[in-house]
């Protein structure tokens, strides 16, 4: 199997399981016919830039670091998720309810998608703004939040 299989396969695991260590990771690659070292893990989980997020079943598992091409890492992604209630939108802005004191935390996490359609985002208690450059990026951007 080539590297790039190989690469495939983690992050097929990591999709269908929740793996939470190198170890773990080692034995489903190796339950899929594949026998790696630990090293070889290791080096893998860097060049696909995984991180440990909150699981459903366990307290944290790895998922990928990136979403799409945007730099929103797993954590940040995970952050996004847990504090949003509702998102809405209205011509080029998108209105996003959270938990109330949350609005900067999705604000923050907005921001460190560095998306080059998005003018600004203002945040107050509960509420957070994001201001994009057309109604079409708003459209675009809203399909991607609500996908997270």
């Amino acid at each position: 199997m080539s590297k790039k299989e190989r690469l495939r396969l983690i992050l097929s695991l990591i999709e269908e399981q929740e793996i939470d260590n190198q170890k773990e990771l080692t034995d489903a690659l190796l339950n899929a016919g594949l026998n790696v070292s630990q090293a070889t893990v290791s080096r893998d989980i860097n060049e696909l830039n995984l991180v440990k997020v909150a699981g459903a079943k366990r307290k944290t598992r790895y998922a990928q670091g990136n979403i799409g091409d945007d730099k929103f890492s797993g954590k940040f992604a995970e952050l996004f998720k847990q504090v949003s209630v509702s998102i809405a939108s209205a011509n080029n802005l998108i209105v996003i309810k959270t938990l109330s004191g949350n609005a900067g935390s999705a604000g923050m996490a907005i921001d460190a998608m560095q998306a080059p359609e998005i003018l600004g985002t203002v945040a107050g208690d509960d509420t957070l703004l994001i201001i994009t450059k057309s109604n079409k990026d708003a459209e675009l951007l809203l399909k991607r939040l609500r996908n997270i």
